[in-house]
C-alpha cells in the first residue's frame, strides 16, 4: 500500500489545541513490520510543510515488542525551527503511545 490518503473521524477533545491532522500513507511492510506515513495538513503544521514518520515494531526476548519511531520534520521555507519547539509535541506523542499501549494490553480482541 502507497500514498494512501485516510481521514477517519475526530479523535480531539475540546480543550485539544490540534484540531485537525491529515494523514498520508507511504509505505506498511508486514514483513518488516515497518509503517510510514506523514502529516501533511492540519494545526500542527506552524512551522512545517510535513512531519514524517517512520515506525518498526521489534520483538522482545519477553515475548511483546519494541517500537521504534523516526519522526523528521520538514520546515517551511524562512522560519527557524528550535527543538524545543517539538519538546511538547514529542511528550504528547509518547502519552498518546502509553494511552494505545494500555488498551491494547487490556483488549487484546481488538487486535487478534
Amino acid at each position: 500500500m502507497t500514498n494512501k490518503e485516510i481521514v477517519i473521524g475526530n479523535a480531539f477533545n475540546a480543550g485539544d489545541k490540534i484540531k485537525h491532522l491529515k494523514h498520508r500513507i507511504a509505505a506498511i511492510d508486514q514483513e518488516k513490520l515497518t509503517y510510514s506515513y506523514a502529516v501533511i495538513e492540519g494545526d500542527a503544521l506552524e512551522k512545517v510543510d510535513s512531519i514524517s514518520h517512520e515506525i518498526k515494531f521489534e520483538a522482545t526476548e519477553e515475548g511483546g515488542c519494541k517500537t521504534k519511531n523516526v519522526s523528521t520534520y520538514h520546515p517551511k521555507a524562512g522560519v527557524d525551527v528550535k527543538e524545543e519547539d517539538f519538546k511538547a509535541a514529542k511528550e504528547e506523542g509518547l502519552a498518546l503511545l502509553k494511552v494505545v499501549d494500555a488498551y491494547l494490553v487490556a483488549n487484546p480482541e481488538a487486535y487478534a
